[in-house]
């Protein structure tokens, strides 16, 4: 069976079961806890934590999964992967145990024909209600599940969801190792299915501090280790999806798989991280030096360096990329749509690596003669940082040649190095700046800010960039950067958006469009020339946008009421995670592991308008770090701060360090409306929200919609609720009696069709055409034809919109006899071009061939009159 065809028949057995069949999510996961999609249920996850209510209670997946962990060792095992699809099924608070079990059972043995007398379970330590349901409810032998413990309890290694689980692995058999179960030995008995029985919420890894909101049902099953069992390979890497990306590694190396150990790893090395970096890429990765970007950076290193290793001269990506492409894009079109930008990124980052390859493998040779043990931190280091020659390359040549590397004296030359340049810089960040700022530092001093006083003041031009460039002057219509000895102009910092304004000399204008912080304490004012020209060594007049920060003012301040609200309200766990103050709006991200509800929300808003109505001075001052500490003063997210820090308070409501600008009393943010609250992650909300006139600007909006609704509605504003609830209520009255009009339809059109039914021997048999009519409605005529029937077959279609639907139903009477509507249906479905899937009692079936229809119905007859003729 292949791999295709496994994917599909798990998605039609769970569609079937009133599952929804949802895509699959992007490699790059919406929530920040995570660096990849590395599970089935990550894009569920609010639906699990009560976030957010599901859009359907029940869902199918094939999710791309990128696991890294195992990275070093993938190709020495059978059956690990860093790239691989999940097949998964979901139940949000629906159903549980008693049907994920058993249908996971059917599944396995009917669809996949797995044989029974090989499959093993385990269940976690005390979950005995899953074991009993193997037991006693599917069937299995009691002394086939085996109870463990933290191997049978699923957790992401970061906070959520987590629970219980429940295993189902295959005997490969004795030659693979011991007999004895999973509890024995796991690479004889290989684990392909896991029930998770998604009940609690952890803080930290196995530290469970609650249940969530609804039992959940999340199943994984690797389709890679499915296929390898059903096609009997002896590996993962010898599956028709993977195979081919092999073999295209075997062609470019001239080497063939089975030959021996060294080359048998290296093969499935590029098989499997050139199916990985395919897919990493085509979700939007991009090789860098951190985060997801090192992941796939490392991936394509390490590939290209086994192909290295065998000669091979020209890019190897492409070949790996272009097999992954033949195999996978079919299901995954948009492999097949980013196909240049893959082979473009791929192939780039692979010749940039092959001169560090050069360069540094002729280095390491040299250096390794005489080293018997251990390859020194500095001989390392200078692989690193004057070749670029990874670490990671370096550790895993030296345990090929049975060598180790002294990470520890690695680490120590690498905290030297950036030491040395923290000192070189006169204490600023190297991190944070280029070489042109490097050079700006060497003769410019650090602006100083006058902004908490001042909105405009005089000062010198001190230096001017153009396209990362230092230049002397900035002409009309040009863009760059104006760096001065003094200026009022805030630099973006602790969420709050930089200044904009104008710089003025006697030649010229510049508009300042933003205000960054080039490295902490030098401020970079982005400017685009507006008329005449600005030179470096200018007297300046430098001014802000005055209405522009009275606005963020407001926000800044209204940021800090609403942090101190929110925290009176759902407790000091609701911690700032991520702020953007902008003008007239803010945005604040706070740590909460459930959705704030309406009258929570309404409380927090009442008590930030309460405390801004009190129009209470706003305080602000430095002190020591010890001393804010010591007076109960909370940090902002985003600033970084000294022993001196700048406190605000608000009144004696909120108190923090923060480096911002502030109104002076907090009647001056005016009303403050929360406008939207939702879920940004695991345990992450956001807050937006309106201050000063825009947020009275919003209230007028929203009385102007009210006012409109109302007469819509032809009644008073104040009476706007009862007038929609009694429309509503007319509303599900119509919808109601239409119900029963469509149920006394199909049940009449029902037993039409019966009285017109024909039969075959002591059977009663219908085949029709209801013209237009959809799928559920034919589903539902089939089973009201059925039931005035009693003991035959129904087969119902019906074209709408061009294709074909088909519906077969048969009698339990019949069913026993071996008289299936899944198999019945089968020779029909392929007439119209499409599938189906069901059971045995009832299976439906469509496909593109709306005009095959009436072909379709009379094969469906012809096979039925002959099967009923027969019993």
């Amino acid at each position: 069976m292949d791999s295709n065809t496994i994917r599909q028949k798990f998605i039609d057995f769970f569609v079937a079961r009133d599952h929804t069949h949802v895509p699959s999510a992007s490699l790059i996961p919406v929530d920040p806890t995570l660096l990849l999609t590395n599970a089935g249920m990550v894009q569920f996850k609010p639906y699990m934590l009560g976030e957010e209510p599901p859009p359907f209670p029940r869902a199918v997946t094939v999710q791309k999964i990128a696991r890294t962990s195992d990275i070093d060792i993938i190709g020495s095992t059978d059956r690990h992967l860093t790239f691989f699809e999940m097949l998964g099924n979901f139940s949000f608070g629906d159903y549980f145990k008693e049907k994920a079990i058993p249908w996971a059972y059917e599944f396995i043995t009917e669809h996949l024909e797995l044989d029974p007398q090989r499959l093993w379970y385990t269940v976690y330590l005390d979950d005995d209600e899953a074991a009993e349901i193997w037991i006693d409810q599917v069937g299995v032998p009691a002394d086939r599940v085996q109870r463990r413990d933290r191997d049978n309890f699923w957790q992401m290694g970061v906070p959520g969801p987590c629970g219980p689980s429940s295993e189902v692995f295959y005997d490969r058999g004795p030659e693979h190792g011991p007999d004895g179960g999973p509890l024995v030995d796991e690479e004889r008995f290989t684990e392909f299915w896991n029930l998770v029985f998604m009940q609690n919420i952890q803080d930290e890894p196995y530290h469970v501090v609650g249940d969530l909101p609804a039992k959940n049902i999340d199943t994984g099953a690797g389709l890679d280790r499915v296929t390898a069992l059903t096609q009997g390979a002896g590996s993962v890497f010898e599956i028709d999806n993977i195979w081919p990306v092999l073999q295209a590694g075997a062609t470019y190396i001239g080497r063939q798989y089975g030959e021996s150990r060294e080359v048998d790893v290296s093969l499935r090395i590029l098989a499997d991280h050139g199916r990985t970096l395919t897919f990493l890429i085509s979700d939007g990765v991009v090789p860098s030096n951190d985060g997801r970007g090192y992941v796939l950076r490392r991936l394509i290193r390490r590939a290209v360096r086994h192909a290295w290793m065998y000669g091979g001269g020209k890019p190897v990506t492409p070949k790996l990329v272009e097999a992954t492409l033949a195999v996978m894009g079919d299901f995954y079109g948009d492999l097949r749509r980013n196909r240049d930008l893959i082979l473009e990124t791929a192939e780039r980052e692979e010749v940039n690596f092959r001169r560090t390859l050069e360069t540094g493998m002729a280095l390491l040779d040299d250096e390794l003669k005489g080293v018997t043990s251990v390859i020194p931190g500095s001989i390392a280091f200078k692989l690193h940082d004057t070749y670029g020659f990874p670490i990671e390359v370096t550790t895993e040549i030296a345990s090929e040649r049975g060598l180790e590397v002294d990470r520890e004296g690695f680490d120590a030359e690498m905290g030297s190095q950036r030491r040395r340049a923290r000192e070189a810089w006169k204490g600023g960040e190297a991190a944070a700046a280029s070489g042109q700022y490097r050079s700006l530092l060497e003769g410019v001093d650090l602006t100083e800010f006058l902004g908490y006083e001042l909105e405009e003041s005089t000062s010198k031009v001190v230096a001017l960039l153009r396209d990362g460039e230092p230049v002397n002057t900035l002409k009309t219509g040009e863009e760059g950067e104006v760096f001065l000895d003094r200026s009022p102009f805030y630099a973006e910092a602790g969420g709050q958006v930089g200044d904009t304004g104008t710089i003025t000399t006697g030649t010229g204008v510049g508009r300042v469009e933003d205000t960054q912080n080039a490295i902490p304490g030098l401020i970079s004012h982005h400017v685009r020339i507006t008329s005449g020209d600005i030179r470096v060594d200018q007297d300046a007049t430098a001014e802000i946008e005055h209405d522009r920060r009275e606005r963020i003012r407001k926000s800044h301040t209204g940021t800090h009421i609403l942090h101190s609200s929110l925290r009176r309200v759902l407790g000091d766990q609701a911690n700032q995670a991520g702020s953007l103050v902008e003008s007239g709006r803010l945005r604040f991200d706070f740590n909460h592991h459930q959705a704030v509800n309406p009258e929570e929300l309404m409380e927090v808003e009442r008590l930030a308008n309460e405390h801004i109505i009190e129009n209470a001075r706003v305080r602000v001052f430095e002190t020591s770090k010890q001393e804010a500490e010591a007076m109960g003063a909370i940090a902002f997210f985003g600033d970084k701060y000294g022993e001196v820090v700048r406190v605000v308070e608000t009144g004696s409501f909120s108190r923090e360090l923060c480096g911002g600008t502030h109104t002076v009393t907090t009647g001056q943010v005016g009303p403050l409306i929360i406008t939207s609250e939702g879920s940004i992650g695991s345990n992450m909300r956001r807050f937006e929200a309106l201050t000063g006139s825009a947020a009275y600007a919003h209230m007028v909006s929203m009385r102007r919609q009210l006012e409109g609704t109302a007469e819509a509605l032809r009644t008073g504003v104040e009476n706007i609720g009862p007038a929609l609830t009694a429309l509503l209520e007319r509303s599900r009255d119509q919808e109601e009696r239409l119900g029963a009009f469509e149920d006394q339809y199909r049940s009449e059109t029902g037993r039409g069709l019966a009285d017109a039914a024909e039969l075959v021997g002591d059977h009663a048999l219908v085949v029709a055409a209801i013209p237009g009519v959809t799928t559920e409605d034919l589903r539902l005529l089939a089973l009201a034809a059925r039931d005035s029937v009693k003991d035959g077959v129904v087969v119902l279609g019906s074209e709408r919109d061009g294709k074909a639907q088909l519906v077969a139903v048969v009698s339990s009477s019949l069913t026993k006899r071996g008289v299936s509507a899944r198999e019945l249906i089968s020779r029909p479905a392929q007439i119209v071009g499409g599938g189906g899937g069901g059971d045995d009692e009832v299976a439906q079936a469509g496909g593109p061939g709306g005009s095959l229809l009436e072909e379709a119905l009379a094969e469906a007859g012809t096979e039925i009159r002959a099967q009923l003729a027969g019993l």
